[in-house]
C-alpha cells in the first residue's frame, strides 16, 4: 500500500484541505472513545496512525493558525504540462483583486468544458499551489480547463470575502470563456472539505444572482454545516481522525465572525441552512462513513434530492476525512476517485449527447 505525506489541513486541518502540512500533524484534539482505528478500512489504517501520531494545537487560535501557515512545507512541484498561467483578476465590487491560475487553456481549438476548483483548509489555511499537480492531471484526463482560485482566508477575511473571491473567479471564467477556449454551457465547480463548502456556496450564489449557469458541482467531503460539532454532536466514532468537532467550531467561527451554531447566520454563508435547494446544479457528493461531515453531507444530498436536483451520493465505509489523499492507491480511494470523475465526465458531455 502506498501512502502519501501530502496534507490537506494545516488547521486541525480539514484533512481535506490539501494544503501541505505534514500528515503526522493532523489528529483529533480530544481523545476518541475506545480504539479510533476499530472502524477504519484496513487499507487506510496506516495513514490513520500517522494522522493520530500527534495532537493538533490546543487552543487552535489565530496565533496557532499563523504558526501552522508558516510551517507549511513548499507546495509540490507542478507537472511539466499542461501549462499554468498565473493571473490576477478583478474582485467583486469593493473587494481586492483575486489571484487565480488557469490550467489547460487551448484558445483557438474546439471549446472545452471547465472546472473552477477551490482548495480546502477549514477556511483558515491552504494555497491554490498545493493542488496544481492534481488539477493538471484533471485537465489532461478530462480534456478540460481548470481555474484555481487563491481566495482570502479567515480569520483575516471573514464571510463574505472568501465567497466573493471564488464567485468573482467563476464570473471571470464565464465572461472569458471564448478567449480561454471554454464552452460556457459546460462549467462546473469543485472543491474538497472547506473548498467543497465554498463550491456549494458559489453554486448557491450563482443561482441567486443569476450570474453563471453551472452544469455541475463536485463536492468532496464538503464542509456544509456550522452546527456540526457545536449544536449538533456526532457519534463518538465519527470525526476522530483528521478534522474534528473542535476544529470545525474554530473553522466556522473564524469564517462567520460569530460562534458556530448561532441561531442565525449571514445569508448564503452556510449551505446547509439555506431556505431553498431548488434550482441548484446537479451534484456529486462523496464522503467517508467516519468523516466528521458524513451526516451533514448525507443530509445535504437528501435536501437536494427532495428539491428535484439530480444528485449522486457516495459514502465509503471505513473512510476518514481526506483518505483519498492519504492512501490514493487503496481500493477505497480508487473507487471514490473513479466515481466522481465518471460523474463529472458525464456532466461534461455535450447536451446533444446527454439527451
Amino acid at each position: 500500500m502506498t501512502f502519501t505525506r501530502r496534507s490537506f489541513g494545516l488547521a486541525a486541518a480539514s484533512a481535506a484541505a490539501l494544503t501541505a502540512m505534514p500528515l503526522r500533524a493532523l489528529a483529533a484534539s480530544t481523545a476518541p472513545v475506545g480504539d479510533p482505528l476499530r472502524m477504519v478500512d484496513p487499507e487506510l489504517r496506516e495513514g490513520a496512525r500517522m494522522i493520530l501520531a500527534r495532537p493538533l494545537p490546543d487552543p487552535l487560535d489565530p496565533a496557532a493558525i499563523r504558526a501552522m501557515r508558516l510551517k507549511a512545507p513548499p507546495p509540490p512541484p507542478p507537472l511539466a504540462s499542461p501549462a499554468i498561467d498565473l493571473r490576477r483578476i478583478p474582485g467583486a465590487p469593493g473587494h481586492p483583486e483575486v489571484p487565480i491560475a488557469v490550467i489547460g487553456a487551448r484558445p483557438g481549438e474546439a471549446p472545452r468544458p471547465a472546472v473552477l476548483h477551490i482548495h480546502g483548509g477549514g477556511f483558515i489555511v491552504g494555497r491554490m499551489t498545493d493542488t496544481f499537480p492534481a488539477s493538471q492531471r484533471l485537465a489532461e484526463e478530462m480534456g478540460c480547463v481548470v481555474v484555481e482560485v487563491d481566495y482570502r482566508l479567515a480569520p483575516e477575511t471573514a464571510f463574505p470575502g472568501p465567497l466573493e473571491d471564488c464567485h468573482a473567479a467563476l464570473v471571470w471564467l464565464h465572461a472569458n470563456a471564448a478567449a480561454l477556449g471554454v464552452d460556457p454551457a459546460r462549467i462546473a465547480v469543485m472543491g474538497e472539505s472547506a473548498g467543497g463548502g465554498l463550491a456549494a456556496m458559489v453554486a448557491i450564489a450563482a443561482r441567486d444572482r443569476r450570474s453563471v449557469p453551472l452544469c455541475y458541482q463536485v463536492l468532496i467531503y464538503p464542509m456544509l454545516d456550522d452546527r456540526t460539532g457545536s449544536t449538533r454532536r456526532v457519534p463518538p466514532f465519527i470525526g476522530t481522525i483528521g478534522w474534528n468537532e473542535a476544529g470545525n467550531r474554530v473553522g466556522w467561527a473564524t469564517l462567520l465572525g460569530q460562534p458556530a451554531g448561532s441561531a442565525s447566520v449571514p445569508p448564503g454563508s452556510v449551505p446547509a441552512r439555506i431556505g431553498s435547494f431548488a434550482g441548484l446544479p446537479p451534484a456529486f457528493i462523496g464522503v467517508g462513513a467516519i468523516d466528521l461531515f458524513a451526516q451533514e453531507d448525507v443530509a445535504y444530498a437528501q435536501a437536494l434530492i427532495a428539491a428535484g436536483v439530480p444528485t449522486q451520493l457516495l459514502v465509503i465505509p471505513g473512510a476518514y476525512h481526506g483518505f483519498d489523499f492519504i492512501a490514493p492507491a487503496s481500493r477505497a480511494a480508487r473507487t471514490f476517485t473513479a466515481s466522481w470523475k465518471a460523474a463529472l465526465a458525464a456532466a461534461f458531455q455535450p447536451a446533444s449527447v446527454r439527451t
